[in-house]
């Protein structure tokens, strides 16, 4: 016990302790979602986020002070996303024969997207910072930051966004493409990369492997045409 204690005064005075609270939340999320078989709606991520935001409020922590320990897991989003290629590769053949349906899928399911975002932002009278952070509420966090820095809003809003619609899609995709009888995992992998980029494809990952390449390939070039298409479309807001 008394080791445990040190370990715990040792973490209290370093900004290692967020960093491990944080860990820790997931894999206590992790274990419930497995508890669960893995139902969409106890999503690790989702869970995880509910417990974090739950020991900072009962602590009294600021966001600034979590981020200073936790920043280390953000720095993984860029590698994360790179590490994506190798199940690209393994697959490459297959993916080459859906080459073109994934490529119009990609051009429709990104405009979607955008113009949904914009479109109900300007119905809603949001002001413009916040239309253009909604812009890019798809593609994973660090382009949508980057994005969303470049054009003057806010990339934190931005990040918050994009979690949400993450959240929400990993939730969703699964009953959503039963109900449509969408058998191919191929397609439900790229719906759900498309859709939710990096939580999707997570959720893509549980479900096959296959779905879960496909995910990743979705969510690496939806960044790419996003970081291209919103500068077009925040270019109307003026």
């Amino acid at each position: 016990m008394s080791g445990d204690f040190a370990v715990w005064v040792y973490l209290s005075r370093t900004p290692l302790l967020w960093l491990t609270v944080t860990l820790a939340a997931y894999l206590v999320a992790d274990r419930i979602a497995l508890a669960t078989n893995r139902h969409p709606i106890a999503n690790p991520v989702l869970l995880a986020v509910i417990l974090t935001a739950g020991i900072l409020a009962l602590t009294g922590t600021p966001y600034a002070t979590y981020f200073e320990g936790a920043q280390f897991v953000h720095f993984l989003l860029g590698p994360a996303t790179v590490a994506l290629a190798f199940p690209f590769y393994a697959y490459r053949a297959t993916v080459m024969r859906a080459l073109l349906p994934m490529l119009a899928t990609l051009l429709v399911g990104s405009l979607v997207a955008i113009v949904s975002a914009v479109t109900l932002g300007l119905a809603l009278g949001v002001p413009r910072e916040v239309v253009v952070a909604m812009a890019p509420k798809s593609v994973t966090t660090g382009v949508a930051m980057g994005i969303v820095e470049g054009l003057g809003g806010d990339p934190t809003l931005a990040a918050v966004l994009v979690m949400l619609t993450g959240m929400t899609g990993a939730i969703l995709v699964t009953p959503i493409l039963n109900l449509l009888r969408l058998r191919d995992m191929r397609a439900r992998g790229f719906a759900a990369g498309l859709a939710a980029h990096g939580v999707g494809t997570a959720r893509a990952f549980q479900v096959s492997e296959v779905a879960g390449t496909f995910a990743g390939i979705a969510l690496g070039l939806n960044a790419f045409l996003t970081a291209i298409l919103v500068p077009v479309a925040v270019s109307f807001l003026r």
